[in-house]
């Protein structure tokens, strides 16, 4: 198909400058041909059928035609259109302003320099986030690179091009027409290449690609071109980034090997979980993965190829569902003018909610005043208070059983204490809330019931609110 001269007009647009002309499509700026107004700016895709294009190219515009249209929210482009695959296929799109992955890359590369930690750990956060959002739509991007990560001024992640995608509740067209391993050959998880897809968790495999790529300029398992190139990744493990960067802390090698592990179960459970991690460094748990300056021995590797021999496709739950299963929990602890009874039944609450999450991550949050601190009274500190507050809290959970549970602790300063809640449940993709229903601890509010009332109201999760009961020792008595 020839490239489309700028004025042409299509079904309804003007067709204006070609923005870029690769191997899969022709992306092309775009406005109303009668020059009404559009709310945004918008581009048109048009995709490649040309003699000697492959098929995956029409299978590709045929899955992103039928994805597009049922995403939601700031992590996808806003669909406007589509022609059909009789006269001219096209997609137009919302044109979303910022800068992809790969231009940072590049960047990096011409100037001779390496991302910052800090600015690793942010990109990478604000990735699993647009990731996360799109798995609980049931949707399984699978050819995320950096190519295909646009990065809004404002900070936030938005991902570009569905071909190659995965709705559970559509057909899975390049399943069924292709029959092959499909995906980007440095980015592909081990799980796609012999045929797996819909496994959210395939997308935190290449969401580790990127970030190691970001810290250390180089890929961790090359840019294989054939079958056997990609299978390596189902029992090989990349040099660990800080053999590369020395600088590079334990708890981002920790996070970086932890997305890469060939098998998805040994990965984070959700894009949610490692968001968390990104932006909550002080409390990633670093173990051997995270330390580790050497490569895997050949044993471990002999072993995972031969496990990886007989390795067959197995189905993936619903996206949404399989999250679902290990959400991210918050228990709001009150930190003042709290009984031993309420204490006692927030903590059974969480140990019966855990109980039946194998795998969910705890968040261990309290809200204190910010005028409790002082810049004069060294034991008033703000570090001090906050270590104080912490220990608190670590005391409380202690009699819990978090053998199998990531746990972290939290005190923010706010004196809207059902705000930071929220804003907190809002910010770390919290599945839900547990807390006091009558009182929370919490003088700075003079109507305290307010305060439960209001997170249940305007929290973006469920929120169980935790009536007090006596303690078994004291029902006793």
């Amino acid at each position: 198909m020839k490239r489309l001269a700028a004025g042409t007009e299509l079904d309804g647009f003007r067709i204006g400058a070609c923005l870029h002309a690769g191997g899969m499509a022709h992306i092309y700026e775009v406005s109303y041909a009668d020059a009404r107004p559009s709310p945004f700016e918008m581009v048109m895709k048009v995709p490649r059928m040309t003699v000697g294009d492959g098929a995956e190219n029409i299978v590709g515009f045929e899955v992103e035609h039928q994805i597009l249209q049922v995403l939601h929210g700031t992590h996808v482009p806003r669909f406007v259109a589509a022609g059909d695959m009789v006269s001219m296929p096209y997609l137009v799109m919302e044109h979303v302003p910022g800068q992809t992955l790969q231009q940072v890359l590049d960047t990096h590369t011409q100037q001779h320099t390496r991302a910052q930690v800090a600015d690793i750990a942010h990109m990478g956060a604000a990735i699993a986030r647009a990731a996360h959002s799109l798995h609980q739509q049931n949707t399984c991007h699978l050819d995320i690179k950096p190519a295909n990560v646009l990065l809004h001024p404002d900070g936030h992640a938005v991902l570009l091009d569905f071909g190659l995608s995965c709705h559970a509740h559509y057909p899975d067209l390049l399943a069924e027409e292709l029959r092959k391993a499909v995906g980007s050959p440095a980015w592909i998880a081990p799980e796609q290449v012999v045929g797996v897809r819909g496994d959210p968790r395939s997308d935190i495999f290449a969401i580790g690609v990127m970030l190691y790529e970001l810290a250390t300029s180089e890929l961790p398992f090359g840019n294989p071109q054939t079958k056997g190139g990609m299978r390596q990744r189902l029992w090989m493990d990349p040099t660990p980034p800080r053999r590369l960067r020395e600088d590079l802390p334990e708890w981002l090698q920790e996070v970086v090997l932890r997305c890469l592990e060939p098998e998805a179960a040994k990965r984070y459970p959700s894009a949610a979980h490692l968001a968390f991690d990104l932006e909550h460094p002080e409390q990633v748990k670093v173990t051997k993965r995270g330390q580790q300056l050497q490569g895997t021995p050949f044993f471990t590797h002999f072993k995972r190829w031969l496990k990886a021999a007989g390795m067959h496709y197995q189905p993936s739950p619903l996206p949404s569902q399989q999250i679902d299963e290990v959400p991210i929990l918050m228990v709001a602890v009150p930190h003042h003018e709290a009984s031993d009874a309420t204490l006692y039944s927030l903590r059974q609450a969480v140990a019966r909610s855990l109980g039946i999450r194998p795998g969910a991550r705890l968040a261990v949050v309290t809200v204190i005043s910010p005028h409790l601190s002082s810049t004069s009274e060294s034991d008033k500190s703000e570090t001090t208070l906050h270590r104080q507050y912490r220990t608190l809290l670590q005391q409380w959970a202690q009699p819990l059983d978090l053998g199998q549970h990531q746990t972290s602790f939290h005190v923010l300063e706010s004196s809207d204490v059902a705000n930071a809640i929220v804003r907190y449940a809002e910010g770390n993709n919290v599945s839900m809330i547990v807390m006091g229903a009558a009182t929370h601890g919490l003088q700075l509010q003079r109507l305290v019931a307010t305060v439960p009332i209001k997170v249940a109201m305007e929290a973006p999760c469920t929120v169980i609110l935790v009536k007090q009961a006596l303690p078994f020792e004291r029902l006793m008595d």
